[in-house]
């Protein structure tokens, strides 16, 4: 009988951890959404949304704020920030206006990204000083 108990907490701990919270194209929420689950976002979300999983932001979602998660795919408007420590991926019908930071970025064509774009990882060039630039004669 142990062995039952255990399997169904298992079970239900596994279904929790697959759970999607849907924002429907009729909600708006304003204020702040921390979560461990993932969201697809079709309505209207004002606020920071911050999750370890994954945000998909549909065609007529709209998020006016900061949003804070492991991955994202966006087809609609974000209008704020975005970090992302995986991969965002930005369909041809997504809109950015503000801050993008992202381990990958993916872009299709068609999107609209009016944003400052800055990649996790990556290293910062950095200008050499001007008395090594020159080119040196013998």
């Amino acid at each position: 009988m142990a062995f039952s108990i255990t399997n169904k907490t298992t079970m239900q701990e596994s279904r929790e951890s697959n759970k999607i919270d849907i924002i429907e194209k009729t909600t708006k929420i304003v204020g702040d959404i921390v979560s461990k689950a993932d969201f697809r976002i079709d309505g209207n979300v004002e606020g920071t949304i911050i999750t370890t999983g994954k945000v998909v932001v549909g065609e007529e979602g709209i998020v006016s704020g900061k949003i804070t998660c492991t991955n994202s795919d966006i087809a609609g408007l974000i209008k704020g920030a975005i970090d992302v420590s995986g991969t965002l991926s930005l369909k041809s019908s997504a809109k950015i206006e503000g801050d993008v930071i992202a381990e990958k970025l993916a872009v299709e064509t068609g999107a609209t990204v009016d944003a400052s774009i800055s990649m996790k990882g990556s290293k910062k060039m950095t200008a050499l000083p001007s008395s090594e630039k020159q080119e040196k004669t013998a």
